[in-house]
């Protein structure tokens, strides 16, 4: 048998039965990555030491019949996910060989449940793009067809997993850098409520947006992943301190009498005829569950492309200040004759082109003279937008839309127009302006056997009524089942 195919949650009563060991799990996986990475290039970095010897120590934990939520497990992380071993580069040459002093509250908390980490997956330069395509490395392509994106900036993550080479991984999601790589690559990826889990050790891109998650191969396994990761963080000043639910014991499967909304403002042209067609089938998958559906309105959804690049950008440029050439990273050999000269020449070879555009975008819109243009006024609308979910949500309880208006893009079709690169997150920026919770599931494929993603929102803090009626989509129809043949 192919163990490697398997949810974590299936493992896991493998591993109570005896008929599998974590240290045997662990090197099959890694057997994998050796057969098929090098089509896809989801790995910067294998922790192969590490985690046998975690393996190992679990299989011990096992012998004695002691009980951890993912002990023996082997998932990836996201690379601007700080670990003490092995480097945290966030696929940037600025932080090539840059060694963490801590690991991120994540990554303890994994350690603490028992998981094996695998290693660092590859994603784009700080967590910014929608193809991991501008990783300073190398990109990432999709397992279901090698000449297309997998999504971003979770690309690398999303792929792993896609591919079989990790049972989970976990990806940061700022404008839909979960969710939309999950779609791309049909797994299930979920967004929590801004607070729901620390941030503290994700290296910033936008403090206000960023959110970590699981990408799985199904809900049950996003629903136990978020049950070790969530929870109050006194290191992370955002941290929400409020109780975490039995997130696995919440997918009942029941969503009679659940209100749907599907937002007008979401079904637009522009959307492919197949990504429609998957999401009208959803829709009556669910009405055939016992869900209502209705159309609602969320009005400032237009303006959300660009409140979301303006305070993106702004929050980038305060963020990536600290990358000057000499607390850490990168300093440019050829420094230069006085300070400032070496700040540009560390911070020139150091960061790539969309990492740079960004950066201008950030400093020119917090500049003295169009602060309150363009700053001030998107802060501004970011709160009627958050406002129009606040509305909807006192009618419906989840609201219903496409992750992605495409199927994954052929690698290179959109890197010279950052527009058009910009509105792959069309659907998915809206829900990191507001702060609430979101899911991507597989809600089908193409013609061409490209994945397509159907997205699902809640109200803030209710992941246990979102996981139960992404289940119930994902039950009844199966599509996180089908594997891509690499």
């Amino acid at each position: 048998m192919d163990w490697t195919h398997l949810p974590a949650h299936r493992l896991y009563h493998a591993f109570i039965q005896k008929s599998l060991s974590s240290h045997d799990l662990t090197h099959a996986f890694y057997t994998r990555i050796e057969r098929v990475d090098d089509k896809v290039c989801a790995y910067h970095l294998l922790m192969r030491d590490s985690a046998l010897e975690a393996a190992d120590e679990a299989d011990r934990e096992m012998a004695c019949d002691r009980v951890r939520p993912l002990l023996g497990i082997p998932i990836a992380l996201k690379d601007n996910l700080c670990t003490r071993q092995g480097t945290t580069t966030c696929s940037s040459k600025i932080l090539e060989h840059y060694v963490s002093p801590y690991d991120a509250t994540v990554v303890v908390r994994l350690r603490q449940a028992g998981a094996v980490v695998l290693g660092k997956t590859n994603m784009d330069e700080f967590a910014m793009g929608s193809s991991t395509e501008n990783s300073a490395f190398r990109p990432t392509r999709n397992p279901w067809d090698l000449s297309r994106i997998p999504g971003g900036s979770s690309g690398g993550s999303a792929a792993a997993v896609a591919a079989d080479m990790a049972v989970a991984a976990l990806g940061s999601d700022t404008g839909g850098s979960i969710r939309q790589p999950a779609s791309c690559c049909g797994v299930v990826g979920l967004k929590p409520t801004y607070g729901r889990v620390s941030r503290y050790g994700l290296v910033a891109f936008a403090s206000s947006l960023d959110q970590i998650g699981p990408m799985t191969h199904d809900v049950k396994d996003a629903a136990l992943l978020l049950g070790v990761l969530a929870g109050y963080d006194p290191k992370d000043s955002t941290s929400a301190d409020l109780p975490v639910s039995d997130y696995v014991s919440a997918l009942t499967g029941n969503i009679e009498g659940l209100r749907i909304g599907l937002p007008r403002e979401y079904f637009i042209e522009g959307i492919e005829p197949e990504v429609s067609a998957s999401i009208e089938a959803a829709v009556a998958t669910l009405r055939t569950r016992g869900a209502i559906v209705t159309d609602i309105s969320l009005p400032h959804t237009e303006y959300a492309i660009a409140v979301y690049y303006i305070l993106a950008t702004a929050e980038a440029s305060a963020n990536l200040a600290r990358y000057d050439g000499v607390r850490y990273g990168l300093r440019a050999m050829s420094a230069g004759s006085d300070l400032t000269a070496m700040y540009q020449n560390s911070r020139s070879q150091g960061f790539g082109p969309e990492v740079k555009r960004r950066i201008l975008l950030g400093t020119y819109v917090l500049s003295s003279g169009y602060y309150d243009a363009y700053y001030k006024k998107a802060q501004k609308v970011r709160t009627l937008i958050r406002e129009d979910f606040d509305r909807a949500f006192q009618s419906v309880d989840v609201i219903l839309t496409p992750t992605a208006p495409t199927v994954p893009f052929r690698l290179g079709e959109k890197t010279a127009d950052p527009l058009q690169m910009y509105l792959s997150d069309i659907f998915t920026i809206s829900v990191n302006l507001a702060g609430i919770p979101a899911i991507s599931v597989p809600c089908g494929f193409s013609s061409e056997g490209l994945p397509i993603g159907l997205q699902m929102m809640a109200r803030p803090f209710d992941e246990a009524g979102l996981l139960n009626a992404a289940y119930t989509y994902e039950q009844a129809v199966g599509f996180h089942e089908k594997r891509p043949s690499l």
